[in-house]
């Protein structure tokens, strides 16, 4: 099941500050933009607070219908079919490659906002007992 929306950290948030998230994990954003047949991509995008829901962002900068991962997920089993129908009134970013240059740009030298949210992040992943690996 996805989260009632996007967690205040996604990385397909518009408001999200840049740089919060290692290089690798913005590079796999891009993964699920091309058309569903043209997609690489086919595993479930989780969400980045490590808990094992769907990441709403992820349903929601598209049509989660177009997303291969999503339809091959629903008729596993895997994935419950209300992800399919997710919306969010959330402003996030039109495209993977999108949030992704927006993530990546203030990698080298984080702001206070993203170093705040940073520090949140790995906080509650140390509490929840997840590793701090991005």
């Amino acid at each position: 099941m996805p989260r009632r929306s996007p967690c205040a950290s996604c990385p397909y948030r518009q408001n999200v500050p840049s740089g919060i998230w290692h290089p690798d994990e913005y590079a796999k954003l891009a993964r699920y933009d091309g058309p569903t047949h043209e997609q690489a991509a086919v595993a479930v995008f989780s969400c980045h607070q490590g808990d094992g829901d769907v990441c709403a962002g992820w349903l929601g900068h598209r049509d989660p219908a177009d997303l291969l991962a999503v339809r091959i997920g629903v008729v596993s089993g895997d994935l419950d079919p209300s992800c399919a129908e997710y919306t969010t009134d959330v402003p996030l970013f039109e495209s993977g490659a999108a949030a992704a240059a927006h993530g990546c740009r203030d990698i080298p030298a984080p702001g206070v906002d993203a170093q705040a949210a940073i520090g949140k992040i790995v906080r509650t992943r140390q509490i929840a007992g997840n590793p701090v690996t991005s």
